[in-house]
């Protein structure tokens, strides 16, 4: 017997029927909703984000804060820096 993977938990109706289509080859796609000037808005926003330059910091806080800070990386399973670096933007944009 097939197992499911985990992650179809959290699949709603929809998302479930486009997997089991795609899965037995009987998907079609529809009409794209990329448009020229969507395209070109996303790209221009995608060469700002990467063209956007990085400063390095040394910041001093508690262990247990970082202890708590890796743990909660660990579950989301990205990397703790990036955790942080995500939690500053959030505070600041």
């Amino acid at each position: 017997m097939k197992q499911e993977p985990y992650v179809s938990a959290y699949l709603d109706d929809e998302e479930r029927e486009l997997i089991e289509a795609i899965e037995a080859d009987d998907y079609e796609p529809g009409e794209s909703l990329l448009t020229a000037e969507l395209l070109q808005s996303m790209q221009e926003a995608a060469r700002n984000t990467i063209n956007e330059a990085s400063t390095k910091v040394s910041i001093r806080f508690p262990r247990t804060d970082l202890a708590r800070v890796k743990a909660r990386a660990l579950k989301e399973g990205l990397p703790y820096q990036t955790l942080i670096k995500s939690i500053i933007h959030q505070a600041v944009s």
